[in-house]
């Protein structure tokens, strides 16, 4: 007895402890879940490729593409624009003395006056650009360069600005905290362009430029803010800050005459802040609105381009340029969309007749049926 109980529990052994690890000792079941998803028996559809629907699609994309192009192309063409370089780098230029001798340590800023013509009148609102070549405002580095909670009237960030903005961070001389930090700010496009109609009887009367309404709506309200607490004054409010290193003046004189304009919420700031994507870039500067008293916003003629010569770009050869332009309902004069369309859609109509006379030449079904049995 005492020995067939040990037999039995001998044998019983392997399996008892088999269950212990594996449970019943089978394989696991690696295959999906029978349901429609994971088996792959959901509807579907798939599109049969035949010459009677290819050949429509081809033709029907050529004949909506190209009008579409052609009106983009004619849109933009219609838009006016002029531009003139004045960075002075040419030996003989009106600006050549301010771009050889003008530096960012420069106390006294340069002035010079472009003389140029304009062949037709410009008739509705003109925005004037500056356009800039061979800056980088794209480098990893430089976009990361602020502080955006600064930016945003923050007044912990105000006296202390993010480590991103480094070495923009704190002034040198005084250690107290920079406002605005960082490279973007620093590097603020600072010319000055005015602008003079020279009449026909030799007079010069300035032409108004418009600094409000160049921001995107959304900058200005809310990205954008100065400070806020018990003091209203500006100067107060950034008392204990620095200016950037290059900069003339500090954040709260950018606009004194207009509070709505002034400090963080300054309009020509908050525009060199949008940084660009491409090294040859142009940011609004002014809006020249059009009188209802006149027919034409710019008419005609001779002008003066003054330049307060404050920028200097010698010492990454860059060059600086003014650009009066119109805009139409698709924005400012660019040509390659509408090239573009007419492009793809000239190819598509080509590809649609040559598929065509292939199909028509080539096609097995309808010369079979024309062989006698």
């Amino acid at each position: 007895m005492m020995a067939s109980s040990y037999n039995a529990k001998e044998e019983d052994g392997p399996h008892s402890g088999s269950s212990t690890h594996g449970g019943t000792g089978a394989a696991k079941n690696k295959k999906p879940d029978n349901t429609a998803f994971k088996q792959q028996r959901l509807p579907a559809w798939q599109p049969i490729l035949t010459a009677g629907t290819v050949l429509p699609a081809f033709f029907v994309i050529g004949l909506i593409f190209i009008p579409i192009g052609i009106g983009l192309y004619v849109t933009s063409n219609n838009i006016k624009e002029f531009e003139i370089d004045y960075t002075g780098l040419e030996l003989g230029s009106p600006c050549h003395d301010c771009s050889k001798n003008f530096t960012w340590n420069s106390t006294t800023p340069c002035v010079c006056a472009l003389n140029f013509t304009l062949e037709q009148p410009f008739e509705s609102n003109v925005y004037m650009y500056y356009g800039l070549s061979n800056f980088y405002q794209n480098h990893r580095r430089y976009v990361k360069s602020r502080d955006d909670r600064q930016l945003n009237g923050d007044p912990t960030s105000l006296m202390k600005p993010s480590k991103e903005c480094e070495p923009y961070r704190t002034s040198a001389e005084t250690k107290e905290p920079i406002a605005p930090c960082g490279a973007i700010a620093n590097s603020l496009f600072n010319d000055t362009l005015e602008l003079y109609y020279i009449e026909p009887n030799g007079t010069t009367t300035e032409i108004h430029l418009a600094k409000k309404g160049i921001a995107w709506w959304t900058d200005k309200h809310v990205k954008f803010r100065n400070p806020v607490n018990d003091k209203e004054n500006l100067t107060e409010l950034f008392k204990g800050t620095a200016k950037p290193v290059n900069w003339r003046k500090p954040v709260y004189e950018l606009d004194p005459s207009d509070p709505e304009n002034n400090g963080f919420i300054n309009e020509d700031f908050i525009v060199w802040m949008r940084t660009a994507a491409l090294p040859t870039f142009r940011k609004l500067y002014r809006i020249i609105h059009k009188k209802p008293s006149t027919t034409s916003t710019l008419p005609s003629g001779r002008y003066i381009l003054k330049v307060t010569y404050n920028y200097p770009v010698h010492s990454f050869s860059g060059r600086k340029r003014m650009i009066l332009s119109t805009i139409s309902w698709m924005g400012g004069k660019n040509p390659f969309l509408g090239i573009a369309y007419i492009t793809v859609g000239s190819i598509c109509f080509f590809l649609g007749v040559v598929l065509f006379i292939i199909h028509h030449k080539y096609d097995t079904r309808s010369n079979s049926a024309d062989i006698p049995n």
